[in-house]
Parts: structure tokens; C-alpha cells; sequence
């Protein structure tokens, strides 16, 4: 069984930055692509990022140029660089992990584990 923690999660100014980092622990990888979603209130869960084990990247178009996610493999740990906050980014941040390849990483049918979320809170 894999676990994954998110943490980093809290109130921020916009405009301000914050990192986030999942660990991963257990027996196994955390997968082959580690990505982070985000569920904001009201709204339904969205794709945020992706990395897959070789350093692929994926991001959705509203946080590219602004968001980096980034992987330390040795550490099983994924992190996600969140430059120029915007209050629309203001979200639960979820970490997952998939081990499928070449598949459509912003699905999230596609991910096998999923941490508890932490919560990421830009303010005016």
C-alpha cells in the first residue's frame, strides 16, 4: 500500500507564493506519474499538474507560467511551486499517483492513490 501526505497548505496574500510537497510512503513507488488536483468550494475536482518518473510535465492553462511541479524520485516525493496566487487558486490541493503509462494524466480515474488534500487559501 502506498500513502501520500500533502503539506504546505495555508493562507496566503495574492500574489504571494507557497510550495506544496507530497511524500510517499510504503512498500512500492508512489507511481509512475504523481500529479496534484484541486477542489474548490462549490466546484468539482480539476487536474492541476502532472509529472510522470522520467520528468515529463503537464499543466492545465490556468496555472502555467505561474505553478511548477517538480519530483525527487529518490525521495518519492512530488512538490508543486505556486507562484503569483490568484483568489481563484484558493482550493483543497490533492496529491496522487498513478502507475499507468501513457495515459491521460489530468483524468483522475487514471490515479491509484490519493493523499487526505491540504488546504491552500489566497486572500484579496
Amino acid at each position: 500500500q502506498v500513502q501520500l501526505v500533502e503539506s504546505g497548505g495555508g493562507l496566503v496574500q495574492a500574489g504571494g507564493s507557497r510550495r506544496l510537497s507530497c511524500a510517499a510512503s510504503g512498500r512500492t513507488s508512489s507511481g509512475y506519474a504523481m500529479g496534484w488536483f484541486r477542489q474548490a468550494p462549490g466546484k468539482e475536482r480539476e487536474f492541476v499538474a502532472t509529472i510522470t518518473w522520467t520528468g515529463n510535465t503537464y499543466y492545465t492553462d490556468s496555472v502555467k507560467g505561474r505553478f511548477t511541479i517538480s519530483r525527487d524520485n529518490a525521495k518519492n516525493t512530488v512538490y508543486l511551486q505556486m507562484n503569483s496566487l490568484k483568489p481563484e487558486d484558493t482550493a483543497v490541493y490533492y496529491c496522487a499517483g498513478s502507475f499507468h503509462l501513457g495515459v491521460d494524466y489530468t483524468e483522475e480515474s487514471w490515479y491509484a492513490y490519493w493523499g487526505q488534500g491540504t488546504q491552500v487559501t489566497v486572500s484579496s
